[in-house]
């Protein structure tokens, strides 16, 4: 598809606009989680919250590998006509690093609990390997680094929101709009009445 795509082919496909909503739930919640739970010590046992937190992690780790999948045997809309070549780099550049902290963060987090000796279910029947050995130094590691990767990402995904909104309340383009659900990504538009 070329970078600059008419508008019929602007929108995103249903199923990439639902793997891309699902993943933001998943993360919102998994902060909402994440904030809520007891810090994490040398002693702390695995309980409810750190369970569900692991899970959360789990199928974000997941949705985020079929994104992945669809992603690469489906070609995303070009970039809107008018949108500057800065904006256009700044995008691509912001959507690669939320791929590779997508999946990097919940990996450490599975990591960092396969140290403690915690399992990781996606489902409450289906456990994960536990990635590294009870007691691995590297494990404990790999704990420090989920947390501050994951402000990291917390960062990048501020920084992506801020993005859609600059196009849509400062350009008002319709980048925005081509992720919505499609009544929604027709509000506000001049031949929406």
């Amino acid at each position: 598809m070329s970078q600059d795509s008419p508008a019929s082919e602007r929108r995103y496909h249903p199923v990439a606009k639902a793997l891309h909503w699902l993943v933001a739930l998943l993360v919102a919640l998994q902060f909402g989680i994440a904030w809520t739970m007891p810090d994490i010590g040398p002693h702390t046992k695995l309980g409810r919250l750190i369970s569900l937190h692991l899970t959360v992690g789990a199928l974000i780790g997941l949705a985020v590998l079929v994104r992945i999948s669809w992603r690469l045997r489906h070609s995303a809309p070009g970039a809107i006509a008018t949108e500057p070549r800065w904006l256009r780099l700044g995008a691509r550049m912001t959507h690669g690093t939320l791929y590779v902290l997508l999946l990097i963060v919940p990996l450490l987090g599975w990591a960092a609990a396969s140290a403690r000796g915690w399992q990781v279910s996606l489902l409450p029947r289906l456990i994960l390997p536990a990635l590294l050995p009870r007691g691995s130094k590297s494990g404990f590691l790999a704990g420090d680094v989920h947390a501050f990767l994951a402000y990291a990402l917390l960062a990048i995904v501020a920084l992506h929101i801020a993005a859609a909104l600059y196009h849509r309340i400062i350009l008002h383009d319709q980048v925005l709009a081509r992720m919505l659900p499609r009544k929604a990504s027709t509000l506000g538009t001049p031949d929406s009445t």
